[in-house]
């Protein structure tokens, strides 16, 4: 069964949010940091680690 990484992501996501319960303000941080971080310098640094 293949399923669309995007919406895997997606589902972990929610199920996190809903049990552990972490505040706007940290998940705001986390996902622009992370999208920040992919179009910095360092991309090519993170990208064989992630791989």
């Amino acid at each position: 069964m293949d399923v669309p990484l995007w919406f895997a992501l997606l589902c972990i996501g929610v199920l996190g949010i809903k049990l552990i319960r972490p505040p706007w303000w940290l998940i705001a941080a986390l996902l622009l940091g992370g999208y920040l971080l992919a179009d910095s310098l360092l991309a090519p640094v993170i990208d064989p680690a992630v791989k």
